[in-house]
């Protein structure tokens, strides 16, 4: 791992000098910021394509949405809807990332071309996560979560966010080392917008050092997400529509950046890929 800047390198994936871009490929009708716009293959893949042109250093593809109150998918229809377009995509060589909890999603997207396996349960939604992801030899995404997010779920309770998340995240990186995923592929998440508030999501923003001392590369995730609404709201306005959250986005991409996170998963990339670049261009004048 660098220790200098704790963004460290995972096996598996290329070694980027700096803060990779994570774009987004949302193969969903329903996802909280862009559902449906591309739900066939050939517009995912072709959107996925036009993410790498924007700077994306790897794509994510999901079939299902994760926001509050989302419905599950069966797995039948993540798997047609998933698995084409990581096909395509690493067809085209681009690093693919599957953001799924489903165990015969991942192990087909492996299959298919697929590099990185992003849970956002951290191997807890399928028990047979881990052992599918250790037998892969893949990277593998260990995200905070406290279960899906309905009912009691939704609005997370701390004391401490930072603490609480910093520990939690070191129990269940345990818990996936001890199920034979390798130390130098797991990358932890601290589940911005997942059972939590506004002002947790800020906290764990400010506390990024505490994260990066877990020992494993970072990867923060916040696009688009309801705490930028809100800090773009202000008291008494109302947020805007998350899609004009971007540039707020590139805001947060630059001060992960510059704090060491590995990556950051974005929905627009470009503006993101200028913000990580003059993060890193910073840092190496720095280092003269």
């Amino acid at each position: 791992m660098n220790t200098k800047s704790g963004r460290g390198h995972v096996v598996g994936l290329p070694a980027w000098d700096r803060c990779a871009v994570m774009g987004v490929v949302n193969v969903t009708p329903d996802s909280f910021s862009d559902g449906g716009r591309w739900f066939d293959t050939t517009t995912a893949v072709k959107h996925g394509l036009h993410l790498v042109d924007e700077g994306a250093d790897l794509v994510d593809v999901g079939g299902e949405s994760t926001r509050p109150g989302a419905t599950r998918v069966d797995e039948a229809e993540e798997l047609r809807r998933v698995i084409p377009v990581v096909r395509g995509l690493a067809a085209e060589g681009v690093v693919v990332s599957v953001d799924t909890m489903r165990a015969t999603v991942a192990e087909q997207a492996l299959a298919a071309g697929a590099a990185l396996v992003n849970d956002v349960s951290g191997g807890l939604a399928d028990p047979a996560m881990i052992p599918v992801v250790a037998d892969a030899g893949a990277p593998f995404v260990v995200m905070h979560w406290r279960g899906f997010l309905e009912g009691g779920n939704v609005r997370g309770m701390y004391e401490d966010v930072l603490r609480e998340v910093v520990d939690e995240l070191h129990a269940r990186v345990e818990a996936v080392l001890d199920g034979g995923i390798a130390p130098d592929r797991i990358v932890v998440d601290p589940g911005l917008g997942f059972s939590k508030d506004a002002e947790h999501d800020l906290a764990l923003l400010a506390g990024l050092d505490r994260l990066l001392g877990l020992g494993h590369p970072l990867l923060v995730a916040a696009s688009r997400k309801r705490f930028l609404g809100a800090v773009l709201a202000g008291p008494e306005g109302a947020p805007p529509p998350a899609r004009q959250r971007d540039a707020a986005t590139a805001a947060v991409s630059a001060l992960a950046a510059h704090q060491g996170a590995w990556a950051v998963r974005v929905h627009e990339v470009r503006a993101t890929a200028d913000a990580v670049r003059v993060a890193r261009a910073v840092e190496g004048a720095r280092e003269l």
